[in-house]
């Protein structure tokens, strides 16, 4: 953009936030150039409103120069949804962390969108309260970020994801309007249901400055197990399976020997050598609840059909179930031991699908020789599929590409979707058309348009062809 027009809008930026709060330094903006996906994209200018009526005022500054707004949380975001691809203005919503309110009688709590995902559990925690979505990246991740992409994470078998515990929003337009959605209360029909419209829209249709969650009763018991096969198409249908016989884990993951072998030195004790795929599964509930789905859970797995290609481990201690989870969390970050760059998708199928899907992937490895591994969210068919490759090499270039159509060709035709909990952002934008039809895109671009007729929140993400 004119470098006068980023200067002005810069000064007064300054004005709005303080002048500590806005910067045009150069290696201050690198810092919010990158996120997850490992793709870079220089803001012009970045700051750090620290109220709703700041951020408002921003919104008005930007409309009016027809400036590119991103709003940012953490940056650990897997599709570049939080990237500044056309430069303009960052809005760090960091320094908006305040848990404003824990209504512990009606089991809600109101939070700024920079709080931290991990620390609003801990603090509901303490008042014997639970806010079940648990993206890996909690102990990082925040509030805000999590609502636009609607982030999931283990518990979703059970609990749901991000869109299912948040029941009303605040939300700055881009015109600078100030918009409130949902209740307070468990139940609310009044009128659209413009919350769910906002959660997982990445930015491009407002700007979220306040979140009410709706909490529920922390679980009083929970059990983890760890459960080791040497089929992998075993450990697979075992999935639907143990769904199947009245089991509801809290948490159902899963692991193929790949993705096992970059944790293996976090684990309690070394994988065996024949060992193909593993599942981690937690219990939670009453203590009588969790005793019967216990007992039902090994009755399945000492039947016939498993006796022989599965072993179950029960985590004895909490710093046991702490090392599982570790691993399990660790493995995203710990591919990169295999290459160093990966293309990250996080498709989902129907659980009955997930053999199929995993003896795709296991094929496709070995037709283009690349490193293709498995792992995640199998309780609700989320798998995440990681691609490993050299970005310099122009031949895994050209392989990884191939690899991610044709995964997602894959996926559409079991009768999946593309995106569980990443969202679409820049990353999956051209594949759109594989999975929505031209009237949904079509309408969604309306809708777009509508909230944003100038095109200036986050621009060029989920379809850049809408922008202008």
């Amino acid at each position: 953009m004119d470098k006068d027009i980023i200067k002005k809008v810069a000064e007064e930026a300054a004005r709005i936030v303080g002048r500590k709060h806005c910067t045009t330094r150069l290696e201050d903006l690198h810092c919010y150039s990158y996120d997850g996906s490992g793709r870079t994209f220089l803001p012009d200018i970045v700051a750090f409103p620290d109220t709703t009526d700041q951020v408002a005022a921003l919104m008005r500054l930007a409309s009016r120069q027809n400036l590119p707004v991103v709003a940012r949380g953490a940056g650990t975001g897997m599709t570049g949804g939080s990237l500044p691809v056309q430069g303009g203005l960052v809005l760090a919503l960091s320094r908006m962390n305040r848990i404003l309110d824990i209504d512990r009688d009606n089991q809600i709590a109101i939070v700024e969108p920079g709080v931290i995902t991990g620390d609003f559990q801990k603090a509901v925690q303490e008042v014997g309260l639970f806010y079940p979505p648990d993206p890996a990246s909690l102990k990082f991740c925040t509030m805000g970020g999590n609502a636009a992409e609607c982030a999931g994470g283990p518990s979703a078998v059970k609990y749901g994801v991000t869109k299912d515990f948040i029941i009303g929003l605040e939300v700055v337009l881009a015109s600078g309007e100030i918009l409130n959605t949902g209740t307070r209360t468990e139940k609310g029909v009044v009128g659209y249901d413009l919350t769910r419209l906002f959660i997982g829209s990445e930015g491009t249709l407002g700007v979220i400055t306040r979140i009410i969650t709706r909490l529920i009763p922390l679980p009083e018991h929970k059990e983890t197990f760890l459960i080791s096969s040497n089929s992998l198409p075993q450990a697979t249908v075992l999935v639907a399976e143990i769904l199947n016989h009245h089991i509801r884990p809290c948490t159902l993951e899963y692991m193929d020997k790949t993705a096992l072998g970059v944790v293996a030195h976090l684990l309690p004790t070394p994988p065996a050598p024949d060992l193909e795929a593993m599942l981690l599964l937690e219990l939670d509930g009453s203590r009588s609840e969790v005793h019967d789905q216990t007992k039902r859970l090994y009755i399945l797995l000492n039947s016939e059909a498993h006796r022989g290609h599965c072993t179950i481990r029960q985590a004895a201690t909490d710093a046991e179930k702490q090392e599982l989870w570790l691993a399990r969390r660790s493995i995203s970050p710990a591919t990169f031991r295999l290459s160093p760059h990966k293309i990250s998708e996080d498709v989902v199928v129907p659980r009955s699908r997930i053999p199929e899907l995993v003896h795709f992937t296991e094929a496709l490895a070995q037709e283009l020789n690349l490193i293709i591994l498995t792992f995640g969210h199998a309780g609700d068919g989320n798998i995440h599929v990681n691609i490993m490759l050299d970005r310099d090499q122009e031949e895994q270039r050209r392989k990884g590409a191939m690899a991610k159509e044709r995964l997602f060709r894959q996926v559409i035709g079991l009768g999946g979707t593309l995106s569980g909990e990443h969202g679409i952002g820049i990353t999956k934008s051209a594949f759109l058309p594989l999975e929505l039809d031209a009237t949904t895109l079509s309408t969604m671009k309306k809708l777009k348009n509508l909230f944003d007729p100038q095109g200036i929140l986050n621009p060029g993400k989920i379809f850049p062809q809408a922008e202008s």
